[in-house]
């Protein structure tokens, strides 16, 4: 059974190198959205994400972009990735008003930007294919510039947690004692929003919302039951999600199931494995 799946790396090894990589990036900085207790965001930029490729597509006539040019994979990724960073962005600011909760500004984007692709691409030639594929999850349209792509944001990624980790965890577990300490809490909420919207804007168009979002939350949800101290925390969810990326390829293949669908599918029960191990230590 093993030499089937190494076997049919010569055929997906482009497609199983994207996820894993993809995984570890989306771990990397889901650490700082778990941290945060701010879940839910995930998904919001994961939407606003598939809604950024949702106006590439459609033409972007707001930002008078013509419609030529757009449907290669340049264009879309670009949106995606502003979209992502502007959600980001926007819904980790702390809310001016009372009346305003950073839960209500993250749920009314997240609503919005599933509501607004199937309106635009409606009546356009495959536009809800595309969306389906994007809510689908499907790594097979995974390219050897993605390949370099989450190589890059993985190394850098590592290299920010090494170096920053310890200032990016106080910052968004304590903005307060961050900026009494000498560290600009805004300063840092910016630094992992750019990185939050790349690495969501990036691999939403190659995995899909479903292998995105879990990705970015599941692997981190596990580490937090699993670390015993926050220096270990960062680095579990990456391994975590590597290995459960790798798991998920190589039950796929036995099964004939969809990749990304197994290895969330994985996540996801091993989630509740560690909370029930949790309680019982």
């Amino acid at each position: 059974m093993s030499d089937g799946f190494l076997a049919s790396w010569a055929l997906f090894g482009t497609t199983y190198a994207v996820g894993l990589l993809a995984a570890a990036t989306l771990a990397q900085v889901g650490v700082w959205v778990v941290a945060r207790d701010q879940i839910f965001l995930g998904a919001a930029v994961a939407q606003a994400s598939a809604l950024g490729v949702a106006v590439a597509l459609f033409g972007a006539p707001l930002l008078g972009l013509p419609l030529e040019g757009l449907e290669g994979e340049a264009a879309p990724a670009l949106l995606a990735v502003f979209a992502s960073i502007l959600t980001a962005w926007l819904a980790a600011r702390p809310p001016r008003r009372a009346a305003t909760t950073t839960e209500a500004r993250t749920g009314w984007i997240f609503l919005g930007a599933t509501a607004a692709p199937v309106l635009l691409l409606a009546h356009r030639p495959h536009g809800l294919e595309e969306i389906e594929r994007l809510m689908f999850s499907t790594l097979l349209a995974a390219a050897p510039i993605d390949l370099v792509l989450f190589g890059a944001l993985a190394i850098l990624g590592a290299a920010l947690t090494a170096r920053f980790g310890p200032s990016l965890l106080l910052s968004a577990v304590d903005p307060d004692s961050a900026a009494a300490a000498g560290l600009r809490p805004s300063r840092w909420r910016l630094l992992t929003a750019v990185w939050l919207g790349v690495a969501v804007g990036l691999a939403i168009r190659s995995a899909g919302t479903l292998f995105t979002f879990g990705c970015l939350v599941l692997p981190a949800l596990i580490a937090s039951g699993l670390a015993r101290e926050v220096r270990t925390f960062v680095w579990i969810a990456p391994a975590v999600a590597v290995a459960a990326a790798f798991a998920g390829f190589w039950v796929a293949h036995l099964a004939d199931w969809p990749p990304a669908h197994a290895t969330i599918g994985l996540l996801c029960a091993a989630l509740p494995c560690v909370w029930l191990a949790r309680r019982s230590v």
